[in-house]
């Protein structure tokens, strides 16, 4: 017999999160067919967890493709009729999921349902509001309802796969940032609506990347965001101040990213480092781009 519960699979990319964390995740969605997609490619992980839950796919990446090439992935083995992206620093009750599901049915011309975000002392957190473009600062929504919004945090997401597919996926060229507001834009375009829901809540701790290494957490961190940026004004040819004013505070980059490697200064190293290879890879995607034109 089809049940709410099994009408979604539930999709979660993992990348070097704590093994507690992930089991706290997946007891509360134990319930739900899961695709797990590790892009750290943890053989033991996934045998810890295979030994306590039922996870319909389990795919290990050989290396960290970031979060869209690992969403599509995983997308495209799914063969429920809805989709629930989930990140593993969230907590939601199959309540909530379920409130989801009836308000993406409820809504004409819906394309996306997402919670509404708490912290771990449940107090209002961000989930949604504009885009980039037009409003930077996230400010919090106090809501007395659900409500239409520009763009909502991807943490957790609820759509139909073959909505997903006819959208295009997830641009596989964002490895961390700005996707999510990417994927709202494209929805916004096709006059589809985002709808944050009140009823069903999460709490979520925003931004807190989990590698526990802190000079590869600084480097994916500060080179992911820099080129995600760049790469999303791109898109809406909007990214010219930004890459100006990089270009601009390159040699001065480049020059403390050296002074900082010899006083063994090593974060403070890597963090220039990353703003000056983030910027060679966009640069590279403009000569590319301008080539094919």
């Amino acid at each position: 017999m089809k049940t709410p519960i099994n009408e979604i699979t539930i999709i979660v990319v993992l990348y070097e999160e704590k093994t507690s964390l992930i089991f706290r995740c997946l007891e509360n969605i134990k319930n739900f067919k899961i695709i797990i997609v590790d892009n750290a490619g943890n053989i033991s992980l996934k045998k810890k967890v295979e030994e306590k839950f039922k996870i319909y796919k389990y795919i290990l990446n050989k290396k960290n493709y970031g979060y869209s090439k690992a969403a599509n992935q995983a997308i495209r083995q799914c063969d429920t009729e809805y989709i629930l992206m989930f990140q593993a620093d969230a907590l939601i009750s199959n309540k909530d999921i379920l409130t989801l599901l009836e308000s993406r049915k409820k809504y004409e011309d819906c394309f996306m349902t997402s919670p509404t975000y708490y912290d771990e002392e449940s107090k209002l957190n961000y989930s949604s509001g504009y885009l980039p473009e037009k409003n930077n600062t996230k400010d919090i929504l106090n809501l007395e309802g659900d409500v239409c919004v520009e763009g909502v945090l991807g943490s957790i997401i609820l759509f139909k796969k073959k909505d997903i597919f006819e959208l295009g996926l997830f641009d596989e060229n964002f490895f961390l940032y700005f996707l999510d507001f990417e994927l709202c834009r494209r929805i916004i375009n096709r006059k589809k609506s985002i709808i944050q829901i009140f009823d069903a809540k999460v709490q979520h701790v925003h931004g807190q990347l989990k590698v526990k290494n802190l000079l590869k957490n600084t480097f994916i961190r500060n080179y992911n965001f820099t080129f995600d940026e760049l790469y999303y004004f791109f898109k809406i040819n909007k990214h010219s101040e930004i890459f100006s004013n990089l270009k601009k505070k390159l040699p001065n980059y480049i020059i403390k990213s050296i002074i900082n490697l010899f006083l063994l200064r090593l974060t403070q190293c890597v963090y220039y480092f990353s703003k000056v290879a983030a910027f060679y890879k966009f640069n590279k995607l403009l000569n590319k781009n301008n080539q094919n034109n």
